[in-house]
């Protein structure tokens, strides 16, 4: 039986190919191995199942043995083994016309093309200097055979004195990959790799503390679950069995809020779980939580290809061999499975979000605040789930109370239509700041939502042109009269000289630095003097230019605002008349409307309470 050959391929330079292209991700070659071995039990299952095989089908683990002294590592199973035509046929010849062309086609691949393209077994080349594969066939008068090779095209194959059924591949690791030669990494890359293989897979025995160290117990270590939760029925599992799942992937995350359980098998295979984790701000969130497999085998948690982006902040498992793993990624993004699965995964989100919005309110409400980001982002770059999210998303005012979209604008649109007949939205993005605006809003009996969510300026705009009719307007953008103006105001009549010295005096109690409008009002004798406010408009633009929303000559531009000058306040017709810039009570006032803002800060600060304390003394 003795053979010597060299392997089929067209270029002598094979194992330095493959090393060039995996070598940042070479650790996948435990991976492939371990699956070849998983897949070769499968099938020695399947053949004892269907009656091709009559005689016991005996241990179906894959088992993994390392020798740290010697620096091997073996991968042991009994499955189906291989004949001397199936070694030759299956690893003497490989299946490339050109190692150069492949290279040139697939350099932007990752590791998992291997396994696609008949190059699994050979991945153990790019940790060994050799590697030995002793094999015998299920089939019966089949002989066994022992194929060597030392990473060069030549090897050989001889008569092997192997008795069981399946294949042993021996791994003799080279100088450069001795860190495989350590238990804790092979362990390591088992858990990443291997966890949820339906075959049991053991290496080594398990251990226990005795005697001041631990010590081999008689018990095989089994490193993975064959069973994990997304391959069963959703109606045989509990809350709690989701939770448990949940806390063997993440250990040390917060419960999650949801989940989600797929499961589909036409037009495409899919199944998985996704849970909805806490998200209070974009600063917080953890992508790469979800973990691709491909029949329970771990492929990668860089998902951003194959769901929309704001799904990638979801954590969980999603499992499919409809996924193409061996083309490169601007294919991936268009391949009509993975458009499919996209397509698919988001309407069951959409789904999950509007089941517990109809069914428990509660719910929904007592977490929105740790998933609104979530929902916001997912409204703002995913148009179809946009449209879905209209239906469940809420609002929250500034006294904590809850409301779907429509029940709200049926709320206040009675008492915040204004006199183009939009429903005006009035919002705040700070209780405490914004404190004396929102009273006086609730003191004209408007409702005030809380938006304060960090990208809250993109989602205004995004409801602005999905609810009809509308408009949202921050309560602080103007005095309370004019946020919602039902008729037209009558303006003052002041001639151009008269505002030009209006303009200049009130100018002149304010801190330097920023853009100030001056407008005359009347407001009502006992309104305030002066009302210092940020034009809607130019603010929002400015956050959102400050969050990447292509509008940043906005951010270039310097902070304006509005200062609104009650004319019918007898302190400001004292002023006026006097027109003495340097008049206490024109700084009070100032100061006041500053303070008002959060903008009198430092020494402006310490000089308002200053005089205050003198004008108090004089009264």
């Amino acid at each position: 039986m003795a053979n010597n050959g060299k392997i089929g391929v067209t270029t002598e330079n094979i194992f330095p190919v493959i090393k060039q292209f995996l070598y940042s991700d070479h650790e996948i070659f435990l991976r492939e191995l371990v699956a070849n071995a998983v897949d070769a039990t499968q099938k020695m299952k399947a053949l004892s199942l269907c009656g091709e095989y009559k005689g016991e089908i005996g241990d179906i683990s894959v088992k993994v043995e390392l020798d740290e002294k010697e620096k091997t590592l073996k991968i042991i199973d009994e499955g189906i083994g291989m004949t001397e035509e199936e070694v030759d046929k299956y690893i003497n010849q490989i299946a490339f016309s050109s190692a150069g062309e492949f290279l040139e086609k697939y350099k932007d691949q990752m590791g998992s093309i291997i396994g696609h393209f008949g190059l699994g077994f050979y991945s153990a080349f790019m940790v060994s200097e050799k590697v030995t594969i002793d094999t015998l066939s299920w089939k019966e008068g089949s002989a066994a055979v022992k194929w060597t090779c030392d990473g060069s095209p030549e090897y050989s194959m001889e008569a092997s004195q192997k008795k069981d059924r399946g294949t042993v591949i021996t791994l003799y690791l080279d100088k450069d990959s001795e860190e495989y030669a350590a238990k804790t990494r092979i362990r390591e890359l088992l858990d990443k790799y291997c966890k949820f293989m339906p075959v049991p897979v053991i290496f080594g025995k398990k251990q226990e503390w005795k005697d001041g160290k631990y010590v081999d117990t008689d018990e095989d270590d089994v490193v993975n679950n064959i069973d994990p939760i997304w391959t069963k029925a959703p109606s045989d599992l509990k809350d709690e069995d989701y939770m448990t799942f949940y806390k063997a992937l993440y250990p040390m995350d917060e419960e999650p809020l949801f989940h989600i359980h797929l499961n589909v098998d036409y037009p495409f295979n899919l199944t998985g779980v996704l849970y909805f984790p806490k998200i209070k701000e974009h600063t917080a969130i953890l992508k790469n939580k979800i973990q691709l497999y491909c029949n329970q085998m771990f492929v990668t948690d860089h998902v951003d290809n194959i769901v929309p982006e704001f799904l990638t902040m979801l954590h969980g498992v999603i499992d499919s061999p409809d996924i193409p793993l061996n083309v490169s990624r601007s294919y991936l993004q268009s391949d009509s499975n993975v458009k499919k699965i996209s397509t698919y995964i988001t309407k069951k989100v959409a789904d999950r979000l509007e089941q517990i919005f109809k069914e428990q309110r509660e719910q929904l409400e007592n977490k929105w605040d740790n998933i609104k980001f979530f929902i916001e982002y997912g409204m703002l770059t995913e148009e179809k789930f946009c449209e879905r999210a209209l239906n469940f998303a809420l609002f929250k005012n500034t006294d904590g109370k809850y409301f779907g979209f429509e029940d709200y604008r049926k709320a206040i649109e009675t008492s915040q239509t204004d006199k183009d007949k939009k429903v005006v939205y009035l919002y705040a993005t700070d209780v405490e700041g914004q404190y004396p605006f929102i009273e006086a809003a609730k003191n004209k009996g408007y409702d005030v939502l809380l938006m304060d969510c960090d990208i809250d300026s993109h989602y205004i705009n995004l409801l602005e042109s999905k609810i009809a009719d509308s408009r949202f307007a921050r309560v602080d953008s103007d005095s309370v009269d004019k946020l919602i103006p039902q008729e037209e105001q009558v303006k003052p009549e002041l001639s151009e000289d008269k505002k030009k010295e209006l303009d200049e005096l009130i100018k002149s109690a304010l801190p330097e630095g920023n853009e100030y409008y001056v407008e005359a009002r009347n407001l009502g004798e006992t309104a305030e003097a002066l009302v210092i406010t940020q034009s809607e408009f130019m603010r929002r633009y400015r956050e959102m230019s400050a969050l990447g929303g292509g509008m940043n000559f906005y951010g270039q531009m310097p902070q304006s605002y509005n200062v609104l000058v009650n004319m019918e306040n007898p302190l400001i017709q004292q002023i006026v008349e006097s027109g003495d810039k340097e008049s206490e009570l024109l700084h009070q006032l100032a100061d006041l409307a500053l303070l008002s803002n959060g903008m009198l800060k430092g020494k402006a600060l310490a000089e308002f309470i200053s005089r205050s304390r003198k004008l108090l003394e004089t009264k």
